[in-house]
């Protein structure tokens, strides 16, 4: 026994209320998502000067264009004067400049302050201290990367350091190309479920023989119930009958060239904390983004890519798509039926974490240490 007092072989989950209590999640949105890279939209999104898109991170709302030198910006998308939300679509474009809908005062690409009803009789207004607040962004992976946080930890560290950490080393994720993937399909699922039950049903493979029959039959150690991601290193081998990634096991698509060669006929699971989820495969990338958007709520917009030729060309992805298509519903059906289970009072205390589960313990460690003082023990 453990000084818990559970078996050896087990060890405590967080409790129940760290998914289900509003002031939790207030938490992590503030020393979580606000303080750590966040991965925001795929660059082709906003391949254009001026094409937008605004997405939540935390409590705030986040506008990310691109300026007329093509670099990325990222915006509070609040106007300096009066706090109305500047942009309110998804995502758009704009020809030089964007307006606030309330009194149109006016700020072109670089955030710059150019335009408001009388501003000229206001010379003492700083068309740069009156222009938008900006938010730290990076590209990496062909995805926009955002920072809240007023002096953002290193990039390379938390972001890249993830990637390292999983697969060996960083040039691993390189050999895929993954910026220069074209989209062949988006899905977005609207998940009843907290977002740390859908990051830690990705990083367990224990559940995979109960109810991923398509996806066990093309990798079969995952039967064993141990997760490609609990070894350093290690990709999950396709079955001896099995030609390609999809739901029948037929052939997929045309590789990525740079993949290696200990990288063929593998699948590889990283997870970038706080909420992406990268899936290698070698004709494909599965990428996933998750926006907590409520303690019980959860959007998760996931992209296939591959190489730019395939999609241009037409070909039919339905076979590629409907694998992970399928895993990820039956993951979040999951989700949604453990959800209620938290608000139990048989789980007021947590649950627990079986040895193939147990670096699931060190993702609870780190949320632990993320959120610090006023968290539910």
């Amino acid at each position: 026994m453990t000084s818990t007092g559970l078996p050896d072989s087990l060890i405590a989950t967080l409790p129940g209320s760290s998914y289900t209590d509003p002031a939790v999640f207030a938490l992590e949105q503030e020393r979580i998502f606000e303080t750590m890279w966040f991965c925001v939209a795929r660059a082709s999104d906003i391949a254009k000067p001026g094409a937008f898109r605004t997405v939540d991170v935390g409590r705030e709302s986040i506008l990310v264009t691109r300026a007329r030198d093509g670099s990325v910006r990222a915006y509070f998308n609040v106007c300096r004067h009066r706090g109305a939300k500047l942009c309110t679509q998804e995502s758009g474009e704009v020809a030089r400049a964007f307006q606030c809908p309330y009194h149109a005062w006016t700020y072109d690409l670089t955030g710059k302050l150019i335009a408001a009803p009388n501003l000229t009789r206001m010379p003492d207004v700083g068309r740069t201290e009156f222009g938008l607040a900006s938010v730290a962004s990076r590209e990496w992976l062909g995805y926009v990367w955002v920072c809240l946080a007023e002096h953002p930890p290193s990039f390379e560290e938390d972001v890249v350091g993830d990637v390292a950490g999983r697969l060996g080393d960083a040039e691993a994720v390189e050999h895929y190309g993954i910026g220069g993937l074209s989209v062949g399909r988006r899905i977005v699922y609207d998940v009843r479920a907290n977002w740390k039950l859908i990051v830690e049903n990705f990083m367990e493979c224990y559940h995979c023989a109960t109810i991923h029959p398509e996806l066990t039959e093309v990798l079969p150690e995952f039967a064993d119930g141990l997760a490609a991601q609990y070894y350093v290193g290690h990709g999950a081998e396709f079955g001896a009958e099995i030609e390609g990634f999809t739901v029948d096991g037929s052939a997929g698509l045309d590789r990525i060239p740079g993949v290696a060669e200990d990288q063929d006929r593998r699948y590889f699971a990283i997870t970038v904390k706080p909420q992406v989820f990268i899936n290698l495969v070698p004709d494909h990338v599965i990428f996933h983004r998750v926006y907590p958007a409520a303690v019980d709520r959860t959007v998760v917009e996931c992209d296939w890519l591959y190489v730019p030729h395939v999609v241009d060309g037409g070909r039919d992805l339905s076979r590629s798509v409907e694998l992970f298509d399928r895993v990820n519903r039956q993951d979040f059906e999951a989700c949604e039926r453990t959800q209620p289970g938290m608000s139990s009072r048989m789980y007021a205390k947590g649950g627990v974490l079986v040895p193939s589960e147990h670096h699931i313990g060190a993702f609870h460690d780190w949320v632990r240490e993320r959120l610090g003082a006023g968290q539910p023990r």
